[in-house]
């Protein structure tokens, strides 16, 4: 088995990048990776919304998938939206192989508070969890404290956490072709 592929795009910080991969491979059960190539977002940026179109992002990121690749984890730090919603924290393809999220709402700072990289991390690893989980065939669960529950604002992401509900765990292992053998469940 390939592992997943994280995708540093734009100015992202590595460090940032690296520390999904420990919580990545705990939740998915599969080695992790960060990518060699970088992309840089500017083709998708929207001067009247001064935001980068996440799905045009997506479409660019299909073009790097190499063949037998798990799949492709994109990680931004630049504001990210798709037309009928004013932002997106990231978008997958749902049952594809490509996913995006960005740190851009994530920081403390966003909102007039005081910074917290800690915090900020671990909403960026709970965003690439459940974009993961949609590539996976995972639609929004409804238990709060479960990764895939929407999350429409970082309070939500804050309620949920870094592992997968048992009941999307079974779905996910009954609609993948991935091997969960080794998958650990922090629950």
């Amino acid at each position: 088995m390939n592992a997943l592929r994280l995708l540093p795009i734009g100015e992202i910080e590595i460090e940032i990048v690296r520390a999904l991969i420990p919580g990545m491979k705990r939740a998915l059960g599969s080695e992790c990776e960060i990518t060699r190539e970088r992309l840089d977002p500017a083709f998708a940026y929207h001067a009247g919304r001064r935001q980068y179109r996440s799905s045009d992002l997506l479409d660019r990121m299909r073009g790097l998938l190499e063949p037998g690749m798990d799949g492709m984890v994109g990680v931004a730090a630049v504001d990210l939206y798709i037309p009928i919603l004013t932002f997106v924290f990231g978008e997958a393809e749902l049952g594809g192989k490509c996913a995006v999220v960005s740190s851009f709402r994530l920081h403390q700072e966003y909102y007039g508070l005081p910074p917290d990289a800690g915090l900020m991390r671990e909403r960026l690893l709970k965003e690439a969890l459940h974009e993961t989980g949609h590539t996976r065939g995972l639609t929004h669960c409804a238990d709060y404290s479960c990764t895939m529950a929407a999350s429409h604002s970082v309070e939500l992401i804050d309620l949920k956490g870094t592992a997968f509900c048992k009941r999307c765990l079974a779905r996910m292992r009954r609609e993948s072709d991935w091997s969960f053998s080794t998958l650990v469940q922090n629950r």
